[in-house]
Parts: structure tokens; sequence; C-alpha cells
């Protein structure tokens, strides 16, 4: 368990202490304090895709972009449908989500080297990667739900940045931030045996017995990065349960469905 907690502007955002030392970079995973949303969307809810008032939901990036200082504008999110898919982004993608309309969907992990552009992935349950190249100073952030993880999205994150930036696997730090534990990751066999079909080795990483199985993301994700060719010693995960956490963080199945999002950001500043 390795994280740091920031209070600024009334607002509580965490950071990886392995991706600290990068001047040139900022990083954080949003909790749920600090905005203006109600009710069970108290109160930085991100998430355009709630019920939420979309007043209240611009008014959160608002204040987050104060928060941390960057522009607004600068925002790009993902248009997330539990692919594995990877979008390079560019300048010309700027405000994207946020203060422009997506020209694009179905993409669930994000991609760039240039600067000035706030890479964004929601997320309330659901697990955050963020990849860093320091060397080559290219950033990635992705949502690794329990089907991107399945489609091993971290996987192909690793596949962009090798083929299209020429990145090396041991370069690349990865930041695995909070979601669900493996004790709150309960699932039907049915689900369990897709995994094991794809990959005979993720039945270390589930147990139970019967109908019932509990799976740990956590585990497969760091697999998928090793095997992709990632240190081990460059990979840091929060170990912050949304669920067993929700002062802190929304989540999708301790709310029952009724949540908020929160959002993973990563920006180069150079």
């Amino acid at each position: 368990m390795s994280y740091t907690v920031h209070f600024k502007n009334n607002i509580k955002y965490l950071t990886f202490p392995i991706l600290e030392p990068y001047s040139e970079l900022f990083q954080c995973f949003t909790t749920r304090v600090g905005g203006v949303s109600e009710g069970c969307y108290a109160s930085l809810n991100l998430g355009f895709g709630t019920d939420d008032k979309f007043d209240n939901v611009f008014k959160n990036y608002e204040i987050l972009s104060k928060a941390v200082n960057i522009d607004i504008n600068n925002f790009v999110t993902t248009a997330q449908t539990h692919t594995n898919n990877i979008r390079i982004v560019t300048n010309k993608d700027k405000g994207k989500g946020v203060t422009k309309k997506r020209d694009y969907e179905n993409i669930d992990g994000l991609i760039t080297n240039e600067s000035n552009i706030a890479l964004v992935t929601t997320h309330a349950d659901c697990t955050p990667l963020f990849f860093y190249n320091p060397k080559l100073k290219i950033i990635g952030v992705a949502h690794a739900g329990w089907k991107g993880t399945l489609y091993k999205i971290a996987e192909n994150m690793i596949d962009v940045f090798v083929h299209n930036y020429n990145s090396k696997p041991e370069d690349i730090i990865v930041g695995i931030g909070p979601s669900l534990s493996q004790y709150c990751f309960e699932v039907d066999i049915d689900v369990a045996e897709l995994f094991i079909n794809v990959d005979e080795k993720y039945k270390d990483f589930m147990y139970g017995k019967g109908s019932k199985k509990y799976i740990d993301l956590w585990a497969i994700n760091e697999y998928l990065l090793v095997k992709s060719g990632v240190k081990k010693t460059n990979i840091e995960n929060m170990k912050l349960c949304t669920k067993c956490n929700m002062d802190l963080f929304y989540s999708h199945r301790g709310q029952h469905g009724e949540r908020g999002i929160m959002a993973s950001v990563m920006q180069l500043n150079y």
C-alpha cells in the first residue's frame, strides 16, 4: 500500500509516490471529496454520464482544474465501454469530453507524448492504470474493469508504447489505483470461467468454491504487466478498495449503481 494524500482548495486527491520524483509530470486520482454535487453524487462527481446535473459535473471539473492548476480545456476523456481500445491523443483532441464534444467512441485508454494534455479516465470500482516512460516522456491512462482486464488492456497499452513510440517495457512505470479488492469482487462461476478460458494462470488469482468466485484484478493486471516486460519494481499498487472506503470513493457495487465518478488524470508539463 503506497500513496500520498493531498488536500487542496477543499478537494482531496491521491498520487503515486513512485511517480512523484518527475517534476514534468502531474498525476492524480480524485476522491469524492470537495465538489458541489449532492445525494449519492456527493460531492466531486466527474461523471457526465451519471444522472447528476450537468452544471454540477462541469462545476466539479472547474474546481478540479483550479485545484491542480490544469486548464479545463486541456482535459481529454475516454469514451468508456469496457473495451481494450487505446487512443493516441494529440493537441487537436484537447477539451474533448469536457469543454468539447468527443468525436470518438469505445475508447478505454489514452496515450500521448505531447505536453499540456490532461488524459482522463473515469472510475467507480474499475481499476485505474497509470503509465509513464520518463525517458521518452510518454503518458497513458487506462480503465481496466473486469472486462478490460479480461481482454488485457494493460498489455495493449504496453504494446502501443512499444510499437507506436519505440518504448522499452522495462522503462515504463505503472501505478494501480483505487478499485475493487479481491474480497469485494465476487462473481458467478461463468465469469470466472471466462478468465480461465483466456489464461489458465488466472486460476492463481481467484478463490472460492461452488457458484461464487473472488477474483483479484490487481494481481491479474500486475501479472499482465510483468508478462509484457514491465519490471515488478516499476509497478506500484495503492491497494485501496473503493467499496471498503466509501467515505473517500464512489463505489458502483457499494452504492448499488447510484453513484458518482472519480477520475484518473495525467499531464506532461514541459
